[in-house]
């Protein structure tokens, strides 16, 4: 099983390309299932979870072609020979689920199994499951599947009040809703760039859309959409730990392609940290160039809040910050599985539920440890590139399913980090 390696380091100086956003590409790549024209997507990520998505639609009978060295995918699905999305390929990765509102509204019946994905949390899918019901929907959960039948003439709009705010739930619901019958509205929907990305693409097909962005988005069902071709919106998560680079070791790094208002909620954070942000013409510099960050307290919450799948690389900033930080999970249980690596490395962190306490120390130290899921294992990386000695940070694989060629990109800024490959692997 791969390995990487870290040694301890000095300043970062250099420039970062950050790529395609990965949880937008696989909301978008289903959207080739509401129309028989074909969809093409650019800037698009290399990564395990695009290729998971990618086997998922072939198996459905789509077609995907990936060119440009992965950076541009070729999708269409003119001609479906299945509706049956199978265990064995959506076991791998939660977002399979949003084959489902695809399949529903074009065909009018879908089998999906349930989902896997990362261990941290429950994550249910019981919020994808109350809308459909809400626009007509038949749904039988037997098996571990999702049978879905639509009714006589198709999905009809509605009204959906979400309980609670689900990205997820946003997504798969804004997609069935553009070819339903009629008027449907999204009420306490998820307001995440990567849901106005969809909402984006989905109106280039024809969709008559309104109020992504915000709490309330209003869908106007149309007959059929059409193709086109889309880029995809900046990896936010991506483009913030990067940014957590030169935070941890100091230096000053670039990140191409990067902008605030992405991640405004967590620049406030590194601002109060410390940290220095900057919006240039070609993405964001950060800089650290003296001392200490000081410690500060980070809840989690939907966006515009601090994203959650920044809460252990902030984490790891904060273990060799001045001070005393509280950190605040509210979005998923089980996400501190990475603070025990950290004390591994010498990190004083106390948690209690929802809640972690990091004391931060002068230095960590090199040890090694093992990743949890996919965010806890690049905190890691970082917390190793602050450390004295050397970090082997074993189970990478989680790693490749959020970021592409991730040595390549810190060894760019002068990281020492190397990968050892149990067999071979691009980086």
């Amino acid at each position: 099983m791969d390995q990487i390696i870290v040694q301890g380091n000095g300043p970062l100086s250099g420039e970062i390309p950050i790529a395609g956003a990965k949880n937008a590409c696989l909301t978008l790549m289903p959207a080739t299932l509401l129309t028989d024209q074909p969809l093409t997507l650019t800037n698009t990520p290399r990564l395990s979870d695009i290729r998971t998505m990618t086997a998922l639609l072939q198996s459905l009978g789509a077609e995907v072609a990936s060119l440009q060295d992965g950076q541009v995918l070729a999708l269409s699905s003119h001609d479906l020979t299945s509706q049956h999305a199978d265990y064995d390929i959506v076991r791998k990765m939660r977002a399979s689920i949003l084959v489902l509102g695809p399949l529903l509204a074009r065909y009018g019946h879908a089998e999906v199994s349930l989902p896997g994905g990362c261990a941290i949390g429950a994550r249910p899918v019981d919020l994808h499951l109350k809308a459909f019901e809400a626009m007509g929907a038949e749904l039988d959960l037997r098996d571990g599947y999702v049978h879905a039948k639509a009714p006589m003439g198709g999905l009809r709009g509605a009204v959906i009040d979400f309980p609670l705010v689900s990205v997820g739930a946003t997504e798969n619901a804004l997609m069935a809703a553009v070819l339903a019958k009629g008027t449907t509205v999204l009420n306490n929907a998820a307001r995440e760039p990567e849901i106005v990305d969809l909402a984006v693409c989905l109106r280039a097909m024809g969709a008559q859309i309104e109020g992504e962005g915000t709490g309330t988005i209003t869908i106007q069902g149309v007959d059929s959409l059409h193709g086109t071709t889309h880029p995809v919106v900046t990896d936010r998560i991506e483009l913030g730990t990067y940014m957590l680079a030169p935070a941890i070791c100091g230096g000053e790094v670039e990140c191409l392609g990067g902008r605030i208002d992405l991640l405004a909620a967590f620049c406030e954070k590194l601002d109060e940290a410390g940290i220095n942000v900057e919006q240039t013409a070609r993405g964001l510099k950060v800089s650290r160039k003296n001392g200490r960050v000081r410690a500060v307290n980070v809840k989690t919450e939907p966006f515009p809040g601090f994203p959650t799948d920044l809460q252990a690389q902030m984490m790891a900033l904060m273990c060799t910050a001045n001070g005393v930080s509280e950190l605040e999970e509210t979005i998923f249980e089980n996400r501190f599985m990475h603070a025990p690596e950290l004390t591994r490395m010498g990190a004083r962190i106390e948690v209690h539920g929802g809640h972690a306490r990091v004391t931060g120390v002068e230095k960590l130290r090199g040890a090694p440890v093992m990743a949890t899921d996919l965010r806890a294992s690049v905190s890691l990386i970082l917390a190793g590139m602050a450390a004295e000695g050397e970090t082997v940070v074993s189970r990478v694989y989680h790693l490749d399913r959020g970021y592409e060629r991730v040595v390549r990109k810190l060894s760019g800024v002068g990281a020492k980090i190397t990968r050892l490959r149990e067999v071979g692997h691009d980086e």
